[in-house]
């Protein structure tokens, strides 16, 4: 493990012969899986520069909009992690002090060096949660493997979310061109709230994976990121109860290059589906962005913690999970990058460096 400045950010850097992984110091994002063979790294750098989230200042730094997602979007980068709110904060979290997305996705990290990989390690204060994630890489190994942990340091029992945002960004996603494939069942759009009501997909309806309702009555095809010049939206999908693992993989066509992650349904039984295309014209998107998360956690939905626990269930399946008082939850998942000649249906992983597709 190095550190170093990436892109005038304070990171950390492991790597072999085939991939360089580079996480932040500030926010503990994931900024790039840099494939080596193709030079791509298919995670979404934002189309602004990004600041450590400690320095961002509302009046210092309009450049990032007014909004309650100013701070977060300030530090942006690749795959971010949510704890331990998936969404917006309610008015008095927010008076309070809590992001969109907790706490995690703007703490400074401690970082250190295990074998094979990094240690990113950080006390979240006003949720009174400890976390950490173990990143490794073994030699000549094309598969990182991700062990988390989240410690309850208060004395009482907590409902959270806790949502790896994975975001993909150009040059490997091609409107019209990338092609996704996911262990997706039962699926549903978000309320018409989200993006303050635009975006093509119809608001609240429910669906089976891949195929979205439109408002114009059409559907669009979840399998390939859209050719439309503007959309956006979020959908939120069960993953497949008969599968023991979960994934999602995409694959550039012009590259040639297939990512993915694999992770354990128990886990994160959601995936959510954020797309944006020159949908938000508001700083700092100002009509530039192209990005598609695919976000895999405890919830389906972005929303307030209080949404979060009266929602409950959907499809019968839970949208949060509790943490017990002194204790901890683990979770483990692994990402992927190699080269291929197509997109397959499936993946499984052995738990450690070995995937194999069908």
């Amino acid at each position: 493990m190095i550190t170093l400045t990436y892109r005038g950010r304070q990171a950390a850097q492991i790597e072999n012969d085939l991939i360089r992984v580079t996480a932040t110091t500030q926010g503990g994002h994931i900024a790039e899986i840099h494939y080596k063979p193709a030079a791509v790294n298919p995670l979404w750098t934002p189309p602004w520069p990004t600041i450590e989230p400690g320095s961002y200042d509302p009046a210092r730094h309009p450049e990032y909009g007014a909004g309650i997602e100013a701070s977060l979007l300030s530090g942006i980068l690749g795959h971010n992690i949510c704890l331990d709110t998936f969404g917006a904060p309610s008015p008095e979290e927010a008076a309070a002090g809590i992001p969109v997305h907790g706490e995690a996705p703007l703490a400074p990290y401690e970082v250190s060096a295990i074998p094979d990989g990094m240690l990113l390690s950080t006390t979240l204060d006003k949720a009174q949660l400890r976390f950490e994630r173990q990143i490794r890489l073994a030699p000549s190994s094309n598969v990182l493997v991700f062990s988390e942990t989240i410690e309850n340091l208060s004395a009482t029992d907590r409902p959270i979310a806790w949502t790896q945002h994975v975001t993909l960004g150009p040059p490997f996603l091609e409107p019209g061109r990338t092609l996704f494939r996911a262990s997706a069942t039962r699926s549903k759009v978000i309320d018409a709230s989200f993006n303050n009501g635009q975006g093509l997909q119809q608001p609240d309806a429910e669906f089976d994976w891949p195929l979205c309702p439109r408002r114009d009555g059409r559907q669009s095809d979840l399998r390939v990121f859209t050719n439309e010049p503007v959309s956006g939206g979020f959908t939120a999908h069960l993953m497949d109860p008969a599968r023991d693992q979960s994934y999602f993989l995409a694959w550039s066509p012009a590259t040639k290059v297939l990512f993915g992650y694999v992770w354990r349904r128990e886990e994160y039984p959601w995936l959510g589906r954020w797309e944006e295309n020159h949908l938000r014209m508001e700083p700092p998107w100002n009509g530039q962005g192209v990005a598609c998360g695919m976000e895999f956690g405890l919830s389906p939905m972005v929303g307030s913690r209080r949404q979060m626990v009266e929602r409950g269930t959907l499809f019968g399946a839970p949208c949060y999970r509790w943490v017990p008082a002194r204790s901890s939850l683990k979770a483990r998942y692994c990402a992927f990058v190699n080269t291929s000649e197509y997109i397959p249906e499936s993946i499984h992983w052995d738990g450690e460096d070995g995937i194999q597709f069908a």
